[in-house]
C-alpha cells in the first residue's frame, strides 16, 4: 500500500523493571513508543497484513491472547488490532524462536494518541531491547508489503541467539537456576557470566556453571590433575588404567612399552577431550600423540587403552542422576568422494549436530586426533575409499546417549565413591566399559577421568534417550525439601512514614539476636553499621541487602517512584506493610495520571507477600483497604477508629488489629485485647508533619508480632528505639 510506505513506529523510551511490578512478579520491559499516523490503520485495514504476518511467523498461531486458546492472537489480528499489540507478541515470538524463555506481555495506552505503553517480560534487557527493536522493524516490513520478512525474521533470529550466547546464562546455569525457580527459590545473577546466587542472605547458596559454593578449590585442583587422581581412587580401590605422566615421545614410547600395548596419550590437565588419542601401538603414533597433547597441557600422560566405549556419569550429592555413552563416528566409502567430503555428507549432515545450542552433537572436523586416526589406516582426509569401505573418523566423542536407565548398582557405587575421594559433591566421572549394565570388574572397566563443574547439556539434550533433570537434582540438593530456604524479608511503602517505621521494624529485631540488613531512604545499615549509599536506586540497595551473606533478616523500604520505574529488589515477603497513599501523589510524566492507575502501583508490595506471611495494612485508607482481596497471606489492619467498620469487621473474623493513640497501641486478637504499649515520648514528641507518627509505631509493632517476636521484646524495643530527629520529611 503506497500510503502506508511512509509510516513508521517511533520508540520513544524504555525501563527495565527489574523486580516485581505493577505488570508482572517477573523483570519486565516496558517500552513507550509512536505509531503517529498507524493509529488510523488496525490490522484488519490493512490489506493482505494478515497473511503476510501468518506466512512469516506460523508459529504465532500458539499465541492464546484474548480468546484462551490456540489461535487467539491471530484472530484478533485477523478482526483488528493496533501495532502496540502486535509489537508485544512479535517480540515474544522472536524471542522464543531465538530460544530466549517468556511468555508475558502487555500493551496499554500511553497517555496520547498513537502513544503505547508496550511490556514483555525480560530477564536481560539488552537482549529483549533488541528483539522489540528488531519487532518493530519486521512489522514495518510485513505493514509496508515491502522487502523479504522471512529471512528478515530468520537473520532477526541467528542476531538474538548470538546475542543471548553472550549476555544471557548458559544452559547448565540456566537448567539449575530454573529448577530453583520452579521451587520459588529467589536468584541474583552476581556477574556478566555463570556466577549466580540462589536464596538470600544467610541462606545462600552459590553457582558457577554446575559448581558451587561447596567446591573446593583442592578438590578442583586435584581433579585437574589427572595423574594425581588416578593415584588417590586406586587408594581408595577404584579401578583406573594403570599410566605415568612422561617427559618426551621418547619417554612416552618406553613408557607404552612398560604398560603393555594399546595406549591412551593424552594432557594431564587438558579438558574438552581435546589432545586425547586412543587405542595407540606404534611408536610413531604415540610421538605423534605426544607432539599434540603437550600442546593442551602442562604434562602427558600414557596409561593403558581399556576397551570400550566412553561413559559420562554425573553425580550429585552421592548419587548417580544422569549417564550418557559416546558414539564411534564411521563413513562409508562410495567410490567417488574423498574422506573429507563423506565426513560433511553423511556425517555433518545430521540435524542434530551443530555448534548451536540445540544441537546435541557437535560437527566433525578433520583435526590432528582424525588426521592421526586415518593415518593407522593408512589414509588421508584427500583419500577416496571404495565403495562400502568402512573407514573409522572417531573412537569416541559426542557423549550424548542418554543411558541412566542402564547403570548397573556396582558403576554407580564406583562412581559415587570417586567424586567423593576426589572431594567433589557434583562430579562428573568419565569411564570407560564395554557394557554400562555390567560391574565395573566383570569387564576390565575403568574410571578414567573426575570433572569439576561438568556440563550438562548432554543429559538435558541428549543426542537419543530422554532428557534427564539434572538442574532439578542439583537444586534439590543444593536446597533440600523441607528445608526454609528464605531469610525473612519485610517490606515497607508508603507516601509518608516509611523510614522511622524501617527503623524500628529493624530495631526490634536486632534485638531477638539476629543480624539485620536495613536498606532505607537514608543509608544502608549491616547489624547496627551504617553502609554509604553508592546508589539513590531502591532496587540496587535492595539488592546489597540481599546478597549480604551475613544478613539473616531484611527490612527494605521502598517508595512509589521505585515500585513504578525499577520494581521490587526482592521477588517475595514475609511481611509487607502499607502505610498509605497520597492520591496527589500521580506519576503524569509516566502516565499514572488517576487513582486506579496509582493503586496498580501500590499493590505490588501486597502482591508479592507469601501465602504464609502477612500483610500489615492501615484500615484507615480505603484504596489500601481494598489491597486486602490482593493478599495471599493474613492481613493485619493498625487504625486509629477502633470502632472503623472494616476493624470491626475483621475483628468479627478473628483477625488481628492493631489500634494506634498518640498515647498507646493496643494489639487484638478478634475481641481481646492481647498487649497495650504505652507510646513513648520521642513519638508523642516527635516533629510533626502530615503523618502521624504514632501510626509508624503500631505498624512496626505489627510487623514484629508477624514476624512472632515475643512481646516482651517488643516493649523493650518500644522502650529502647532512639530515633534520627533530624528526619523531618515524613518519609
Amino acid at each position: 500500500m503506497p500510503q502506508l510506505l511512509d509510516k513508521s513506529i517511533e520508540i520513544l523510551s524504555h525501563r527495565h523493571l527489574r523486580g516485581p511490578n505493577m505488570w508482572s512478579y517477573n523483570p519486565a520491559l516496558e517500552v513507550l513508543i509512536d505509531i503517529g499516523e498507524l493509529e488510523d490503520y488496525p490490522s484488519d485495514k490493512i490489506p493482505g497484513f494478515y497473511e503476510r504476518l501468518c506466512a512469516c511467523l506460523p508459529s504465532l498461531h500458539e499465541h492464546r491472547c484474548s480468546y484462551g486458546e490456540p489461535g487467539g492472537f491471530l484472530k484478533r489480528v485477523e478482526e483488528g488490532t493496533w501495532p502496540g499489540h502486535i509489537l508485544e507478541h512479535l517480540t515474544i515470538e522472536l524471542q522464543n524462536l531465538a530460544g530466549i524463555p517468556g511468555g508475558f506481555g502487555r500493551a496499554r495506552d500511553g497517555g496520547g494518541r498513537g502513544v503505547y505503553k508496550v511490556i514483555v517480560s525480560a530477564t536481560e534487557e539488552a537482549v529483549t531491547l533488541k528483539a522489540f527493536t528488531h519487532a518493530r522493524d519486521l512489522l514495518l516490513t510485513l505493514i509496508q508489503d515491502s522487502g523479504d520478512p522471512i529471512a528478515q525474521k530468520n537473520n532477526i533470529i541467528e542476531e538474538l541467539r548470538e546475542l543471548s550466547d553472550d549476555l544471557c546464562l548458559g544452559p547448565s546455569t540456566a537448567c539449575i537456576v530454573n529448577a530453583a525457580t520452579a521451587r520459588e527459590i529467589p536468584y541474583i545473577r552476581l556477574s556478566s557470566g555463570n556466577l549466580v546466587q540462589l536464596g538470600y542472605g544467610s541462606k545462600q547458596r552459590r553457582i558457577w556453571t554446575a559448581e558451587t559454593d561447596q567446591t573446593s578449590a583442592i578438590a578442583e585442583t586435584i581433579s585437574r590433575d589427572k595423574d594425581l587422581t588416578k593415584s588417590l581412587l586406586r587408594s581408595a580401590g577404584v579401578p583406573t588404567p594403570e599410566g605415568r605422566t612422561v617427559t618426551s615421545p621418547d619417554d612416552a614410547w618406553e613408557a607404552a612399552q612398560d604398560i603393555g600395548l594399546p595406549v591412551v596419550v593424552k594432557p594431564i590437565d587438558g579438558n574438552h577431550g581435546r589432545g586425547v588419542f586412543i587405542n595407540l601401538f606404534t611408536q610413531q603414533e604415540i610421538e605423534a600423540a605426544y607432539a599434540v597433547a603437550i600442546d593442551e597441557g602442562s604434562e602427558v600422560l600414557v596409561e593403558r587403552h581399556i576397551v570400550g566405549d566412553e561413559h559420562r556419569l554425573l553425580v550429585v550429592g552421592n548419587k548417580v542422576v544422569a549417564a550418557a555413552k559416546g558414539e564411534t563416528v564411521w563413513v562409508t566409502g562410495d567410490g567417488k568422494h574423498t574422506i573429507r567430503e563423506l565426513v560433511q555428507i553423511q556425517i555433518n549432515s545430521d540435524p542434530r549436530r551443530g555448534n548451536a545450542e540445540e544441537h546435541p552433537l557437535n560437527p566433525v572436523k578433520i583435526d590432528s586426533a582424525v588426521d592421526l586416526e586415518l593415518a593407522r589406516q593408512q589414509l588421508t582426509g584427500e583419500s577416496v575409499p571404495a565403495l562400502d569401505q568402512k573407514v573409522l573418523i572417531q573412537s569416541n566423542g559426542n557423549v550424548a546417549f542418554d543411558v541412566t536407565d542402564l547403570v548397573h548398582p556396582d558403576i554407580a557405587y564406583q562412581v559415587a565413591l570417586a567424586a567423593r575421594v576426589v572431594g567433589l559433591e557434583i562430579a562428573g566421572i568419565d569411564l570407560v566399559a564395554q557394557d554400562i549394565g555390567r560391574p565395573l570388574a566383570e569387564q576390565n572397566a575403568a574410571i578414567v577421568e573426575v570433572n569439576a563443574g561438568p556440563g550438562l547439556l548432554m543429559h538435558l539434550k541428549p543426542a537419543s534417550g530422554k532428557p534427564q533433570p539434572v538442574g532439578e537434582a542439583i537444586a534439590e540438593h543444593l536446597f533440600p525439601p523441607g528445608l526454609d530456604f528464605r531469610i525473612p524479608i519485610i517490606g515497607i511503602s508508603g507516601s509518608k512514614g516509611r523510614t522511622i517505621t524501617a527503623e524500628m521494624v529493624a530495631h526490634f529485631a536486632r534485638l531477638t539476636n539476629v543480624h539485620v540488613g536495613l536498606s532505607s531512604s537514608k543509608d544502608l545499615y549491616f547489624g547496627s553499621r551504617s553502609i554509604t549509599r553508592t546508589s539513590q536506586s531502591n532496587w540496587e540497595n535492595g539488592r546489597r541487602t540481599l546478597q549480604n551473606r551475613t544478613i539473616e533478616l531484611a527490612v527494605i523500604e521502598n517508595n512509589n517512584a521505585s515500585l513504578l520505574l525499577e520494581g521490587l529488589s526482592y521477588d517475595q515477603c514475609h511481611v509487607g506493610i502499607v502505610l498509605n497513599v497520597d492520591p496527589q501523589g500521580l506519576f503524569p510524566e509516566h502516565n499514572i495520571s488517576d487513582e486506579d492507575q496509582l493503586f496498580n502501583v501500590v499493590r505490588t508490595q501486597v502482591d508479592v507477600v507469601l501465602p504464609t506471611g502477612v500483610c500489615v495494612l492501615n484500615a484507615d485508607d480505603p484504596m489500601i483497604v481494598k489491597m486486602t482481596e490482593l493478599s495471599k497471606g493474613e492481613v493485619m489492619y493498625f487504625s486509629e477508629n477502633r470502632n472503623s467498620s472494616v476493624i470491626t469487621e475483621h475483628q468479627k473474623n478473628k483477625g488481628r488489629v492493631i489500634i494506634a493513640t498518640p498515647t498507646a497501641i493496643t494489639l487484638m486478637q478478634g475481641d481481646s485485647e492481647t498487649l497495650v504499649i504505652p507510646v513513648p515520648s520521642f513519638i508523642q514528641n516527635y516533629p510533626k508533619s502530615e503523618w502521624a507518627p504514632h501510626l509508624s509505631l503500631a505498624a512496626a509493632i505489627g510487623a514484629a508480632w508477624a514476624l512472632e517476636i515475643p512481646f516482651s521484646i517488643i516493649k523493650a524495643g518500644v522502650e529502647t528505639f532512639m530515633p534520627d530527629v533530624t528526619n523531618t520529611s515524613g518519609v
